[in-house]
């Protein structure tokens, strides 16, 4: 991926991670998500007192995204304040399965980046025609 494109798609994570809602956990993490027609859509985590309610910042990107008509992507880029970039839990990597966004750019505040594909972080994930019925024989 293009070196300018990952490095907007980071500024952006980084810079949504100011709106991020998390009085619980303090950490605050921000995500940009690239739609395979260049739109980019950012998110940041929000939390919730009671835990299940909690959103991950790359879910709100990508429920952003969907919610305004996008089913194609490139890459998603996202970032923490942590020692080593930040990594994607399995949840989310299966959201991102669903959606089949290929490409992953993790990174941290020090400017550490990181890329992997979906398939590597996920290898058995699910993707939307994984769970169709099979069709019947008359």
């Amino acid at each position: 991926m293009n070196p300018e494109i990952i490095d907007t798609m980071v500024r952006a994570a980084m810079q949504v991670m100011d709106n991020a809602y998390v009085p619980y956990g303090k950490a605050a993490i921000g995500a940009c998500v690239l739609a395979s027609d260049g739109t980019f859509y950012t998110g940041c985590n929000i939390e919730n007192a009671v835990p299940r309610l909690s959103v991950f910042a790359e879910e709100v990107a990508m429920y952003r995204a969907v919610a305004d008509g996008k089913r194609e992507f490139d890459a998603i880029a996202v970032i923490a304040d942590t020692e080593e970039p930040f990594v994607p839990n399995g949840a989310v990597c299966q959201l991102l399965a669903e959606f089949n966004v290929p490409e992953i750019i993790m990174t941290n505040m020090d400017g550490v980046v990181k890329t992997a594909k979906l398939t590597d972080l996920l290898p058995c994930g699910k993707a939307t025609t994984d769970n169709a019925l099979r069709p019947t024989e008359d």
